[in-house]
């Protein structure tokens, strides 16, 4: 299937040291970049997280150590991988969670700008678990009807994470879903704003410590203000702000709360 695409869309996969945003590191990663036209560019890179690799994740995708020693760091290469990406939207598997606020992290240690907030984001995993909730082993099989080899190597999920959101438009574009109103609507289509909205639209930061409220305000989405307003809290508890600038937050988070707090001190003029 050929994707109905207006601007080129990237499918990306991380291997890292972890699953901590603010401390891990990517040791691998994988594109599959369509354009509209249906070309597709494939880019990988192994990338020396200067941090060591825990053996036990190591085992899991099969980069030791040795294996990076020589290659580049991810500051090395930021800049020419900003460019490939620039312009596309971003896909992936379980990419709203994990790689894409990772991704930002990386971006932002190394003084490159990366900006999300004007691109769609298409995760192929809320697609999949809104329908046949399984892991993405799982998912190759049951769409595309072959067993996923090399699993947990960059590359090959990136592959299946590819070839699995191509055939789950071609199964669910048509199929109708009921909400709790008991209207029916059709969520899946081969259109990337409307994938986009099933898991992006209501996040202030990637890690979803703020969120946009039924007014599209943003709210605090943990702790002691959760649901209140960011201004409100910033504005009655002074100290907050800086209790979550010196605090273990990613620095997307830090850096949306800090443009909220810029906003309140010089709102934007109609």
């Amino acid at each position: 299937m050929k994707l109905n695409l207006k601007n080129p869309i990237a499918f990306f996969d991380l291997e890292t040291t972890g699953i901590d945003i603010m401390r891990d590191r990517i040791v691998e990663i994988a594109v599959i970049k369509v354009m509209p036209n249906g070309e597709e560019l494939r880019k990988r890179h192994l990338i020396n997280p200067t941090i060591p690799i825990p053996l036990e994740v190591s085992a899991i995708h099969g980069i030791y150590d040795k294996d990076v020693t020589d290659a580049p760091t991810f500051k090395q290469i930021a800049r020419s991988f900003a460019t490939f990406l620039e312009g596309t939207d971003l896909s992936g598997f379980n990419l709203a969670r994990f790689d894409v606020p990772l991704l930002v992290e990386e971006f932002l240690r190394a003084g490159v700008a990366f900006d999300v907030s004007k691109r769609l984001i298409v995760d192929v995993q809320r697609i999949y678990h809104m329908m046949e909730p399984r892991t993405l082993a799982a998912a190759y099989r049951f769409y595309c009807r072959r067993e996923l080899t090399n699993a947990h190597s960059a590359e090959a999920d990136t592959e299946a994470t590819y070839e699995v959101f191509k055939a789950q438009l071609a199964c669910y574009e048509n199929t109708a879903l009921t909400d709790k109103d008991g209207n029916t609507y059709y969520p899946i289509k081969n259109d990337m704003e409307a994938l986009h909205e099933l898991g992006m639209s209501n996040k202030v930061d990637l890690a979803g410590r703020m969120v946009y409220n039924a007014h599209k305000q943003p709210v605090f989405n943990f702790g002691k203000f959760k649901d209140k307003l960011v201004t409100e809290v910033l504005q009655k508890e002074v100290n907050y702000y800086d209790w979550m600038i010196k605090g273990e937050f990613p620095l997307d988070t830090k850096q949306k709360l800090t443009e909220i707090k810029l906003s309140m001190a010089f709102p934007k003029k109609n």
